[in-house]
């Protein structure tokens, strides 16, 4: 159970920080477009360089980030392999809630 418990705290943290980082590349980037408009020439393309920059910077959080979520990945992966007629109990239940609360709704 505490491997368990562990595992969903490593995934919530990593979701925050992926929220965290995305909301951050958002409003820089919404920044340096706001700060565009009225550029031309030189001012145009270190503008042009800062946007290539953090975009740079993006793909390479999410890749770290990526590499951090893989233990959870396979420790998800594991737990399925391990228990497959828990798997398919727990996904059939999902799916007859899911089914009867759409069923209400009609």
């Amino acid at each position: 159970m505490a491997r368990k418990n562990g595992a969903q705290s490593n995934s919530d943290q990593i979701k925050d920080q992926v929220f965290s980082e995305l909301q951050a590349l958002i409003e820089e980037s919404e920044k340096l477009l706001s700060d565009s408009a009225a550029l031309v020439g030189e001012e145009a393309e270190t503008l042009r360089a800062q946007i290539g920059q953090k975009l740079s910077q993006a793909r390479q959080a999410t890749t770290r980030l990526g590499q951090r979520a893989q233990p959870v990945v396979d420790a998800t992966q594991e737990y399925i392999g391990g228990h497959p007629w828990q798997t398919v109990a727990i996904s059939a239940g999902f799916g007859l809630v899911v089914g009867l609360l759409l069923g209400r709704r009609q």
